[in-house]
């Protein structure tokens, strides 16, 4: 079975910084792009970060340098750096690996707040 486990999440004050990781397991990276998305209570999911297999990577507007995306096949591990939070980037977090049948993880919360 395929399964994405995220964990990392939690509660940081504005400016902080958060280490979200995703690990796969029943399945390997391969060349597959990976991503972060996120979901605030009342908004859409969004995309926050891509990674291909070639380690090309994309960000959401709104991440404006603050965040950053890598990954490691022999750990079949993803991570999502976020430094200098903002409130506004408090939602819940989602891991995705893209293919042919596309695996998403359970999300994990995080919360920016004084």
């Amino acid at each position: 079975q395929v399964q994405l486990v995220e964990s990392g999440g939690g509660m940081v004050q504005p400016g902080e910084s958060l280490r979200l990781s995703c690990v796969l397991s029943g399945d390997s990276l391969n060349e597959d792009t990976m991503s972060w998305y996120r979901q605030a209570p009342g908004k859409e999911r969004e995309l926050v970060a891509s990674i291909t297999g070639r380690g090309t990577t994309v960000y959401g507007d709104f991440v404006m340098g603050r965040f950053t995306i890598l990954r490691d096949g022999a750990q079949n591990t993803v991570w999502l750096q976020m430094d200098r939070l903002k409130p506004e980037d408090t939602a819940v977090y989602y891991c995705k690996k893209w293919g042919l049948q596309s695996t998403w993880g359970q999300g994990i919360q995080a919360t920016v707040s004084s």
